[in-house]
């Protein structure tokens, strides 16, 4: 197992501090960023089940290591559009083709929804976290994410190469016509 960590380390260190550093823009912080995702990746690579997910799996250690960074600095007066929202490090063109649809799709959201869509979601801040920081009732916030995504999903749905279930759940994704 200290074998494959040291290989994953010889094979990824640039990479990854390149892709840390782009976030992040402190070259300390992406050190310190990357020596705690080779820890987390040692110890839980035992978990990995299979092996040909082993890049995603190393990438989203990766970014939840970077939202765990700026969750804990409790950056609250940060711009929605400044924020990246994330890609999933794929092989699956049609995966990637429809997660870029779906990017599309929240930037055409108004600003109000799009904030808290992207807080929640991909911030991964709790409904009462957004309600403070948007100066807004708990429950005015619950509605505003529900209603965004409400839209989103109708806007994902109407999409003509997306097909959905009797009760509106995404059940297919034809990558050639998007």
């Amino acid at each position: 197992m200290k074998k494959d960590v040291e290989n994953i380390w010889i094979d990824l260190n640039e990479e990854l501090y390149k892709f840390i550093y782009s976030k992040v823009k402190d070259k300390e912080v992406t050190k310190d960023i990357l020596q705690e995702v080779f820890i987390k990746i040692q110890l839980k690579i035992g978990q990995l089940q299979q092996v040909q997910k082993l890049i995603p799996w190393i990438y989203q250690i990766t970014r939840n290591t970077i939202i765990d960074y700026f969750r804990s600095l409790k950056i609250k007066n940060i711009s929605v559009d400044d924020i990246d929202i994330p890609q999933e490090q794929s092989e699956d063109i049609a995966y990637t083709k429809l997660s870029t649809c779906i990017n599309q799709k929240i930037d055409l959201l108004s600003s109000k929804h799009k904030e808290a869509i992207v807080l929640v979601t991909f911030k991964e801040y709790s409904q009462k976290e957004l309600a403070k920081h948007l100066k807004i009732s708990y429950s005015g916030t619950k509605s505003r994410v529900q209603k965004a995504r409400d839209i989103l999903k109708e806007n994902i749905i109407n999409c003509p190469n997306v097909e959905t279930d009797i009760q509106g759940k995404l059940i297919d994704f034809d990558s050639n016509n998007s």
